[in-house]
């Protein structure tokens, strides 16, 4: 396979923010967490990271920061991911320049691209891209869905290593396997299908619950390479529901209610999203008491 970034679990790092801007404090404290953990990857400036209400500059001045703090301990994978091929340019280019190991390219959201649209976006970036490309296919956020057979066209670009495929539909990552899963790293999106998804051959997970729990998770993934199967699928139904709930309100108003439990951030995102409902905070402490997250 070309130019595998890694294999096992990413964390799409959720950004520590205050009213007054990018935590960086939380951020490196965050980031300790992961790697003391065990994670594989991390991927600042995705979806979870909250870059859709970030300024140009302060994502920039994310990517540098994790960079810097990383420090080469884990590869990092940049978001660079928008809905104008001018800007995820010009950020793919900056993480190229700075060290990044590959970038992330979600699908361009609201425009809703045609497939061959999505062609002609992915093989600009990756042609001005110097680090491998890990497509981003998650239609639930961005109403565009990334199919096989357009991901088929895209593998044959040398610098396209894989896809994070995220449309939660088994008979499409299906035929995604089927079609170019012999070119191309496919890796989980969605933290409830894990263990499915490596089932078929999915080199891992680029996950949102490994912010919370990241040792469990790579135990997860773990089982898979070891062949461990039945192990694994008790430890996916064992984080299901703590899944359910960090998903339960739009990705990351969940995730940064808990890692505030945690004493990691402050509970603050920024608009349009807003705080998690106190209800459903405490249906997700409880079960992160019953997992030995909280006490």
């Amino acid at each position: 396979m070309k130019n595998t970034l890694f294999k096992g679990i990413a964390t799409a790092l959720a950004t520590p923010m205050t009213a007054q801007g990018i935590d960086f404090d939380s951020l490196a404290r965050l980031i300790d967490f992961q790697i003391e953990n065990g994670i594989n990857a991390l991927i600042p400036t995705g979806t979870t990271g909250e870059s859709a209400t970030m300024s140009p500059e302060e994502r920039k001045e994310v990517i540098r920061f994790v960079l810097r703090y990383v420090d080469g301990r884990v590869p990092v994978i940049a978001g660079t991911g928008t809905n104008d091929t001018r800007y995820v340019l010009d950020f793919t280019r900056f993480a190229c320049d700075h060290g990044a190991d590959g970038v992330l390219v979600v699908t361009p959201y609201y425009n809703k691209s045609t497939q061959g649209g999505l062609i002609a976006h992915y093989t600009a970036v990756a042609d001005a891209s110097e680090k491998p490309v890990i497509l981003y296919n998650v239609p639930s956020r961005t109403g565009c869905n990334l199919l096989p057979e357009t991901v088929n066209v895209l593998a044959d670009h040398p610098m396209i290593c894989g896809i994070k495929e995220a449309s939660g539909n088994m008979a499409q990552v299906m035929d995604l396997f089927a079609t170019c899963g012999d070119r191309l790293d496919i890796y989980s999106g969605e933290d409830g299908l894990i263990q499915p998804m490596m089932a078929m051959g999915a080199k891992g997970c680029i996950s949102v619950v490994s912010n919370v729990m990241p040792k469990e998770t790579v135990a997860l993934a773990d089982m898979m390479f070891a062949g461990d199967f039945a192990g694994a699928a008790a430890r996916q139904l064992e984080l299901l529901p703590l899944i359910h709930s960090l998903f339960c309100e739009v990705n990351p108003i969940p995730v940064k209610a808990a890692l505030a439990e945690m004493g990691f951030c402050e509970n603050y995102v920024r608009l349009p999203l807003v705080p998690m409902t106190e209800k459903n905070k405490e249906i997700m402490f409880a079960r992160m008491r019953a997992l030995g997250v909280l006490k």
